[in-house]
């Protein structure tokens, strides 16, 4: 899908850049209308936030581009989330741990998506298998980057089919990973290139489902009053996440 380095950055697209410039106008909207900003209110979470139709189009402008040949379209697109981070991303937020803080700042919060933190101890499982993840700049993105870890797909693919070996994909969400995935983490941190990744309106990025992936803190030198990128995140049947 997108190569041994778990993402690919796709070249301007005008089938992009028109679907990009509807839900810009819908995102200008939906920030209006307020809604749940965390860490310190530098982040707006966004899921679902889009109005973007079960085709994927918005406005009437359907999602498209040369992304579109690398991956298994769902019969129904969700709608996209919009995830926003505004100048001084991250604060801690009340009530959040000094560690977890310390993570999200210097280590990007990376993660795996569809991995959540459940209970008081955040212990983690696997409750929302996605087939892939598309990125759609809905500006410059410079100030706060999306980041990767080139590679690292490989990494914790091999340690999950580890912790559901002989176990029935039904069941999978059921299996605690939250050492399993830490102990991956780490050594992905040890041995993949951290990558930034730079976009603007009209660029896709496509992440591989297991690359591990985070948010850069916003650069004291960045200019701007915020950075928008709309995500796609379909999911798939669990016997068909490995």
């Amino acid at each position: 899908m997108v190569g041994p380095d778990g993402f690919r950055v796709f070249p301007h697209d005008p089938a992009v850049e028109h679907w990009v410039a509807a839900a810009r106008l819908a995102a200008i909207e939906v920030l209006a209308g307020g809604g749940e900003r965390r860490h310190g209110g530098t982040w707006f979470v966004g899921v679902d936030a889009l109005p973007s139709a079960p085709d994927g189009s918005i406005g009437g402008v359907p999602l498209a581009g040369a992304w579109h040949a690398h991956v298994k379209a769902p019969p129904n697109w969700h709608r996209a989330q919009l995830s926003v981070v505004f100048p001084g991303y991250p604060q801690q937020d009340p009530g959040e741990s000094d560690a977890a803080h310390r993570f999200r700042r210097d280590r990007d919060a990376a993660h795996v998506d569809g991995l959540l933190p459940e209970g008081p101890q955040k212990r983690r499982h696997l409750r929302e298998p996605h087939g892939f993840i598309l990125g759609l700049p809905l500006d410059e993105v410079r100030a706060s980057p999306l980041v990767v870890w080139r590679g690292s797909q490989d990494i914790m693919c091999a340690a999950f089919r580890a912790a559901f070996a002989g176990i029935p994909p039904a069941q999978w969400g059921d299996v605690d990973v939250t050492e399993v995935y830490q102990d991956a983490r780490r050594k992905v941190f040890a041995t993949c290139d951290r990558v930034e990744i730079v976009a603007e309106p009209g660029q896709a990025v496509l992440l591989d489902r297991h690359i591990l992936h985070g948010v850069a803190p916003w650069a004291q030198d960045a200019d701007g009053e915020m950075r928008m990128v709309a995500y796609f995140r379909p999911q798939i049947n669990f016997a068909d996440w490995l």
